[in-house]
């Protein structure tokens, strides 16, 4: 087996051809939230546009001139970002009201990702496909955004280096070139959401027929799929995990207005506050067969979920039970969801282990939920909880989005005062969290 080499130009490790992210560092907000402990939340919340779809939504507009009307946008900091990165590769923006935005793309596209703005997100490595399947070249810095352990981009460039695209590495980043994409068959060694959407976006263009095997088929994956179809692109199986994508010409890609999917990952963050305080709120836009292994998992913890027509009925009376989870690919148990089924079972009845087996690293925020008294124990890519019966308020730092929002669900059910710090992390990915739950009836402020 070849030594791992520590990149002198990225701070990475790579194996070989295998490209690494680097561990990011981010510099303190001033700003904090402050939750202190709360009743049982009541009421109704409506659940916004998804995170992990709008930014790949936004990138393939790279992909034809023209204007495209987005609505269901959640406000979120992580859209800004890629308003600023795409301006600066020449599409324009404009918010209307809060939730919807115009992106116009007037042909003047340059394909140079700049650092400033792709250091701040990791979404940012979703132009790549469009701007190599569309203009023939990208350069792109490495992409930032969450830390919480190194995420390969190989996959990424093993699917488009199979299509005829040549990379390389220099100072700056990741440079692909290629004269003109061929279809081609690619078997993902992992459904990678990223590689998918990459190969996905850049094969609408190509000459010929792609076939993507063990493709990941998220919801965020068919919102994707299904713009480009209005687009004009000519893909079939979606939904499952083999995409078959027959490359048009340009001219014959368009622009289109699109709705985003509602966001599951925040749909299950207003259920696990729902849960650890014992309430009872309709939960408007979560689709349940979007998390259907997680409404399992919630259901075997107590949490009573009734799908209606426009949403979920969640409801608990009782103390929650402790359970055993692994994280999985769609339809699995995503691992964005784990942070909260970590706080809920911080609170449980009993001993439950979660097993994180997409990214092992990503138990960084445990420590700051130990701090609020929680009893966990981290061995390798296992955590073992065992719940007490309170916890107790305490200064605490969001290491990332979804650990971020995990805290301050914690703190819902701590006792005296919890202070979230570095929340820029939650601005990134959920909307108004603050004055949602406060619409609940959570006892919950910003303060600077």
């Amino acid at each position: 087996m070849a030594l791992a080499q520590k990149n002198p130009i990225f701070g990475c490790i790579s194996w070989g051809k295998r490209y690494l992210l680097p561990l990011r560092e981010h510099t303190d907000c001033v700003m904090q939230i402050v939750v202190e402990h709360s009743e049982a939340l009541r009421g109704e919340v409506q659940v916004p546009g998804a995170k992990n779809s709008v930014l790949k939504l936004m990138a393939v507009t790279l992909l034809a001139e023209g204007e495209y009307r987005l609505t269901n946008v959640p406000d979120i900091a992580d859209v800004d970002t890629m308003c600023d990165l795409l301006r600066a590769l020449g599409v324009q923006s404009e918010k209307i009201g809060t939730h919807e935005l115009v992106l116009t793309n007037s042909g003047n596209i340059t394909p140079v990702a700049p650092f400033e703005q792709v250091d701040r997100i990791r979404a940012s490595i979703n132009v790549l496909g469009p701007l190599v399947g569309r203009y023939g070249s990208a350069d792109i810095a490495m992409p930032g955004g969450d830390d919480f352990g190194s995420r390969p981009i190989d996959l990424h460039v093993a699917g488009l280096e199979a299509m005829g695209a040549r990379f390389e590495l220099n100072k700056d980043g990741i440079r692909a070139t290629a004269k003109k994409l061929q279809g081609a068959s690619i078997e993902l060694k992992f459904p990678s959401v990223g590689a998918t959407e990459n190969i996905l976006t850049a094969a609408v263009l190509a000459n010929g027929v792609t076939v993507i095997d063990n493709a990941a088929r998220e919801p965020e994956i068919v919102d994707l799929c299904n713009m480009l179809v209005d687009m004009g692109a000519n893909i079939s199986g979606i939904g499952s995990d083999r995409l078959t994508i027959t490359g048009v010409e340009p001219s014959q890609l368009h622009s289109t207005d699109h709705e985003v999917v509602n966001d599951r990952v925040q749909a299950a963050t207003y259920i696990s506050a729902v849960a650890v305080t014992r309430g009872d709120v309709f939960v408007r836009g979560a689709r349940a067969e979007h998390m259907e292994m997680l409404i399992n998992r919630f259901t075997e913890m107590g949490v009573g979920i009734t799908p209606q027509q426009d949403g979920l009925h969640v409801t608990c009376q009782d103390r929650l039970r402790a359970i055993d989870f692994a994280t999985l690919p769609y339809p699995g148990i995503a691992t964005d969801y784990k942070p909260l089924l970590v706080g809920m079972l911080a609170v449980s009845d009993g001993t439950g282990i979660a097993t994180e087996n997409l990214y092992p690293g990503r138990f960084r925020y445990v420590d700051e939920l130990m701090k609020l008294g929680a009893e966990v124990r981290i061995d390798g890519h296992h955590a073992v909880i065992r719940g007490v019966e309170q916890l107790v308020g305490a200064p605490v730092n969001a290491p990332d989005i979804r650990a971020g929002a995990a805290l301050v669900v914690a703190g819902l059910v701590a006792t005296g005062q919890t202070v979230v710090s570095d929340i820029h992390h939650i601005d990134r990915g959920y909307d108004d969290l603050v004055g949602r739950l406060a619409g609940l009836g959570a006892r919950i402020t910003r303060r600077s």
